[in-house]
């Protein structure tokens, strides 16, 4: 039975696609304009940055991803070091939260790039439309059965992998070496540091092998080298690409094609044909995305609702057999879309991950020191002053470019802690850990 069992496992380079196939998903489409908007000519050498902050977090993902063999992932190693309680069930709620904020990102990624396709106008009106449309197609998917598009998410992947390397391939022997060279006086660091703290979300993918260790063969070893090549290999692409993009077109004209910043860069050296390319493997990558992290989000709030961390009504049934947590996922995630603009969704989703980092990186150190998981402390703890410098330059670039962005945030952790505390006082749940022989999992004590 094992070894049946064993044989349908993911191998390490099948959940080194996995991550992957996540981290260069929608962000590197939607967010290349932004990133020249902000970093400029230092867009290569935010990602650099932005790729030595995802190691430092995977350093700790990793650790305990070889000795924690759970599907909960990140919420298991933090109810594993720092125990039970409302910031616990918070962060759970945050981790589905995380989910619908990506949403929004990924609709209006789908609108910037289908809209000039179409010859439309990018005003409120039309991206209103697709937004509301895109997402609605892909809840109707998904509440019918995603089984087919699964099917065909390796050759999308495949699709706009062989994109971007026909972008950077053809495009970096066109490249102006002068326009990729680095600033480093205090405005352009500055604006290095706030590119940094919102392109880490590109990479927040790699923690998916940790919430599918149950599922890998010999986790204790594929799990960290899974994690560990996922990034190096997101990093590199990402460098290169943000290379060729910079290294193409000058920098006032990816600025000003913000929304579809990519196919844009493309032209110097490919033409109409690499703007099409390039806009067409955008959409493909934008709809995988969605439909990935539509139905995982649709799926964790179904899964913390049963366990007591939602209310009863994100796992209730109701049409075709769907649950309300894919609609009110699906919902939520349009309604960040249509009152936030790019930065502000991207600020808000990389707020979120940044604090569910530093829990599972506090809660590698409480492990540690108990003995209970490898490490060295200096790594912890570099790791954990890194992002917190991180979270906090994202929150005075929000503070100060996008206050509206930077208030939901704080809303959100908010309305977290008061949801947790008054569902766990009204119901009495409590969590703790079973131990059973594999994996050991959360169990819920009512």
């Amino acid at each position: 039975m094992d070894t049946h069992r064993g044989s349908k496992k993911l191998g390490l380079w099948e959940a080194v696609s996995l991550a992957v196939g996540t981290m260069i998903g929608a962000s590197i489409f939607t967010m290349l304009g932004l990133g020249a908007k902000i970093a400029g000519h230092n867009l290569p050498l935010a990602f650099v940055f932005s790729g030595v902050l995802a190691l430092s977090v995977g350093y700790s993902y990793a650790a305990l991803g070889s000795r924690i063999i759970s599907n909960a992932g990140p919420i298991e190693f933090i109810v594993r070091g720092l125990g039970d309680g409302v910031v616990t069930g918070a962060l759970a709620i945050l981790m589905w939260f995380s989910y619908v904020v990506s949403l929004a990102l990924f609709a209006k990624g789908f609108a910037g790039y289908l809209l000039p396709l179409l010859g439309l106008p990018a005003n409120g009106l039309y991206v209103g439309i697709v937004e509301t449309l895109f997402l609605a197609a892909f809840t109707v998917l998904n509440f019918f059965g995603a089984k087919a598009v699964g099917r065909a998410e390796f050759w999308i992947v495949l699709i706009k992998l062989s994109v971007l390397g026909v972008f950077i391939v053809l495009g970096i022997w066109s490249v102006h070496p002068e326009w990729i060279m680095p600033r480093f006086d205090p405005v352009s660091m500055k604006n290095t540091l706030f590119a940094t703290a919102i392109f880490f979300l590109s990479y927040m993918g790699f923690g998916l092998v940790t919430n599918a260790s149950e599922d890998i063969e010999n986790p204790e070893r594929n799990v960290p080298l899974a994690i560990y090549l996922s990034i190096l290999i997101v990093g590199v692409v990402y460098v290169l690409v943000a290379v060729v993009a910079v290294g193409n077109l000058p920098l006032d004209e990816l600025i000003r094609a913000e929304d579809y910043a990519l196919a844009e860069a493309a032209k110097p050296f490919l033409g109409t044909f690499g703007y099409l390319l390039v806009s067409i493997g955008a959409l493909f990558s934008i709809s995988s995305a969605t439909n990935a992290t539509l139905y995982g989000g649709a799926n964790i709030a179904y899964a913390l609702a049963r366990e007591g961390h939602l209310p009863r009504v994100f796992e209730r049934k109701v049409w075709f057999g769907a649950t309300e947590g894919l609609f009110i996922t699906a919902g939520l995630g349009l309604f960040f879309a249509l009152f936030f603009d790019l930065g502000g969704v991207a600020g808000i989703t990389s707020s979120v991950m940044m604090v569910i980092y530093l829990f599972v990186i506090a809660s590698h150190y409480q492990l540690w020191r108990r003995g209970e998981a490898p490490g060295r402390p200096a790594l912890i703890l570099s790791a954990f002053v890194l992002v917190s410098g991180a979270f906090l330059t994202l929150q005075y670039w929000q503070y100060s470019q996008k206050p509206a962005a930077f208030a939901a945030t704080w809303v959100a952790y908010a309305l977290a802690l008061v949801v947790e505390a008054i569902y766990r006082g009204a119901t009495g749940r409590r969590i703790r850990e079973r131990v059973t022989r594999k994996p050991r999992a959360l169990l819920l004590r009512r």
